[in-house]
């Protein structure tokens, strides 16, 4: 085992304890809500338990972070994120988020024809969310409404609202998909252009 690898196991225990202390948070509820039992995670804030994978996931879940920065992973020299696409059912879908909880990010990308011939089927579900488009024309059904987004044009709604979307034609739609908690809405800042203003920003 390197010396970096044991430093770093060495201090996971420590680091769990100040982060449930952190966050206000018992042995006991934090067992409640991972199912982890409270002498053992006792033990492995002691260092009288070493880490595994099956623990370090439930409380990487709990504390909404990924793992790497659970048990303070050193960085690495290479700053560079690798996604990878995952393919649904036709449609390929890009993570662009790694943080558990929050807003979680993807781009989606749904290939000519993929909705084609397919009756909108609605559906709601817990969260918000906020739908913007890069390339070709995106149907989006909302409740009683039924609209089309183009490059450019995004949509925001409580998904308790039944929706759908889909090609609007036969052509191919690649857009922004954030879905955030329930009653998280997204805040945007613009400016406006003021007259006489050749930088756009407002006076002021």
């Amino acid at each position: 085992m390197s010396d970096e690898f044991h430093e770093v196991l060495t201090a996971v225990g420590p680091r769990l304890r100040a982060l449930r202390r952190r966050s206000g948070t018992t042995l006991t509820a934090l067992s409640e809500t991972t199912g982890i039992p409270v002498s053992t995670l006792s033990r492995l804030e002691t260092g009288h338990r070493k880490p595994s994978l099956e623990l370090l996931l439930p409380l990487a879940r709990a504390h909404r972070m990924p793992i790497d920065e659970l048990v303070g992973a050193p960085e690495q020299s290479d700053p560079r994120v690798r996604p990878r696409p995952v393919t649904r059912d036709g449609m390929t879908v890009l993570p662009l988020t790694r943080r558990p909880g929050g807003l979680q990010v993807w781009k989606q990308v749904m290939p000519a024809g993929f909705t084609t011939g397919h009756a909108p089927e609605p559906r709601s579900h817990e969260g918000y969310h906020w739908l913007y488009v890069l390339s070709g024309r995106l149907r989006l059904v909302l409740g009683d409404r039924d609209l089309v987004l183009s490059a450019g044009e995004a949509a925001e709604f409580d998904t308790h609202l039944p929706h759908w979307f889909g090609n609007a034609d036969a052509g191919p739609v690649e857009m922004l998909s954030i879905l955030g908690p329930q009653g998280e809405r997204f805040h945007l800042r613009a400016r406006y252009l003021a007259e006489g203003s050749p930088t756009g920003d407002s006076p002021g």
